[in-house]
């Protein structure tokens, strides 16, 4: 279920962080005259009936940037609650695979490295994404039981995703 009748609302979300070849990630800013309007975000949205979380992200995506992208390994799940309402985000790394981003639901889009994520003002529950995504480093090796993993030193092999190399 996307949405439970308790009060403040409950919303499940997907949350996409979406990784380029470049080792940036893509953010958003919502629409100033929406919720949290003007704020930057990781890209992602409701999880419809009979949706997976990796289907949501994909479809989200599809729809807000016009991209195809790859879901891969599970960041981390926040449970964050405004004044008005309930998020539960499962934020996943994705890897942007082909097309062009455009801000079709949001304001602007643009690739920023990991250290740049901090310039730009967040909704208070995307800030754990970010702490996760330093605390984690790039593409998030060494990261959820990975510790054992060698070689952050390559593009590809980090084990994010199921085709890498």
């Amino acid at each position: 279920m996307n949405e439970t009748s308790s009060f403040p609302p409950h919303k499940i979300i997907g949350v996409a962080v979406i990784w380029n070849d470049q080792k940036q990630i893509l953010i958003d800013r919502r629409r100033k005259e929406g919720a949290m309007g003007g704020l930057w975000e990781f890209p992602g949205g409701k999880i419809e009936p009979g949706e997976t979380i990796s289907e949501c992200i994909q479809r989200e995506i599809s729809e807000e940037l016009g991209i195809v992208i790859e879901v891969g390994e599970h960041l981390i799940t926040i449970d964050h609650t405004y004044t008005d309402l309930r998020v539960t985000l499962t934020v996943h790394h994705c890897r942007h695979l082909t097309g062009v981003p455009q801000p079709l639901e949001s304001d602007e889009i643009r690739w920023v490295t990991l250290e740049e994520l901090e310039q730009f003002t967040f909704p208070k529950a995307n800030i754990q994404i970010i702490a996760a995504l330093k605390g984690s480093g790039e593409w998030g090796v060494g990261s959820g039981g990975d510790e054992g993993d060698e070689g952050d030193e390559g593009d590809e092999g980090d084990g994010l995703f199921s085709n890498d190399k």
